[in-house]
Formats: structure tokens, sequence, C-alpha cells
């Protein structure tokens, strides 16, 4: 193994890849994109169209990513998963034999709510890792509001939407950013003085925005995410809330 490099890339929007993310495509003697399956093919096409546009002149590896063992617990789960995945970049980079580093690309920032970092610690022997920061969803969906991500000297907590799920509102917390939520969790919550910022596809011509309280936005938002997955086959999205004070 020589070196692999994480680049973050953003949400979908070629403009999001930094100077150094774009530098480092242009470096890079491998780039892995994985293949996700029916109904995904343009998650694929927008790797290949940031890989156009930053003047990417490596060979390019496509492999099919693994699907969860459903039937394992959570935790197994992602475990079996994470091994799976590091196994076929082994054998990929293998088979390839690159004379200089290896590139994945990596929607959002490597370091938040990602996994790509926990699978490459899988590798043997782990490569010598580089990390390129991208424009995270949190950061993309208070721009595309046009909102702080926090208030005044407060506090932001950031959770998945299973935790939001199991255990409802975090304590003492004034605002929420909530990531990898697949079943609108906010409609478990009391909605009483909550609002809500919601986006989906952020950063792509797709983007879809809606705020509002909780109690009234939060049926809408339900709706409108299922005939957006419906409608493209995949969802992206993240929500902010926040209560008054």
């Amino acid at each position: 193994m020589t070196e692999l490099w994480l680049i973050g890339i953003g949400t979908g929007n070629p403009d999001h890849v930094t100077l150094e993310g774009r530098r480092a495509l242009r470096d890079a003697a491998l780039i892995l994109v994985p293949r996700k399956g029916p109904g995904k093919d343009d998650l694929a096409a927008l790797r290949h169209a940031i890989l156009r546009d930053a003047g990417a002149k490596g060979r390019i590896a496509a492999f099919d990513m693994p699907v969860r063992d459903d039937a394992l617990p959570y935790l197994d789960r992602v475990r079996d998963w994470h091994d799976r995945i590091a196994a076929i970049w082994a054998r990929v980079i293998d088979a390839e034999a690159p004379r200089g580093p290896v590139a994945l690309l990596v929607w959002g920032d490597p370091g938040l709510y990602d996994s790509t970092l926990r699978i490459a610690a899988r590798l043997r022997p782990v490569p010598r890792l580089r990390v390129v920061p991208g424009i995270t969803a949190l950061q993309a969906l208070t721009a595309a509001h046009a909102i702080p991500f926090n208030t005044v000297g407060g506090a932001v907590t950031v959770i998945t939407g299973r935790r939001l799920r199991d255990h409802g509102w975090p304590g003492g917390a004034e605002s929420v950013a909530v990531m990898l939520d697949g079943e609108c969790s906010f409609t478990a919550l009391d909605p009483t003085g909550v609002h809500i910022w919601w986006g989906a596809f952020l950063g792509m011509p797709e983007q879809i925005l809606y705020d509002g309280p909780l109690a009234e936005a939060g049926p809408r938002i339900a709706r409108m995410r299922d005939a957006a997955r419906a409608r493209h086959g995949w969802i992206m999205d993240t929500y902010l809330m926040r209560r008054r004070r």
C-alpha cells in the first residue's frame, strides 16, 4: 500500500470541491469509485462529473458496494459491512497496482458522520492516510437557508436519526442537528416550540428546502421526502431543529 487519500467533495456540487481537493484529484494515480446498485447510477455519475471538472488524470476503478446484512444486530451489521468494503478496496488496489496515491471521493467531509476513515483502518498494511476536508451537509444546509448554525453563545448537539428515535430530544439541548435519518424521526417529537430547517440534495440542481414550526412543517417535509425518494430512487437529506428560548 502506498498512500490513501480521502478527499471531501461536499454535497454534490463540483464547486464545493476545494482547491486542495482538486489538486489531490489531479495528482492521484488511482481513483476508486463505488457503484451503489440499481437506481443510484447518478451518484456514480456525480463523482465522474467532479473528476472531469477537476481534471483528474489517474486511472478510475469502479467497484460494487456490498449490501448490509439486515439480519444482524445494528452494530454487528455495520462492522461486517465495513469489513467487506475494506476487503473489496484491498482487492481492487492489489489488482490495479498503482504507482502513486490512491484516492476516494467522500461525500461531505471524511471526518463528520462518515465511516471511510474507519474502513481505511481495516486495511493491512495500514496505509499512509491523507484527509482533505470538504463542505459538510450541515454547512450546506445552513448556507441554503441563510441561517447561523448556532444561537449567540449557544451549543448545537449533532446526533443521528436513530438516536433521536431511541432517546428523544437530547436533554438540555437548544439546537439539534440530525444526520443519517432515513425515517423522519422528528415526527416522534413533541413539536411544541420547535422550528425545523430541512434540506435534501443539498448543493445539487435537485435541491429541496423547507422550514417552519415543526408541528406544521414536519408532516409536509415527510411527504416531500417520500415523493423525492420515489422520484430519484435515493435521497440525501439533513435538518436542524431549534427550540425557542
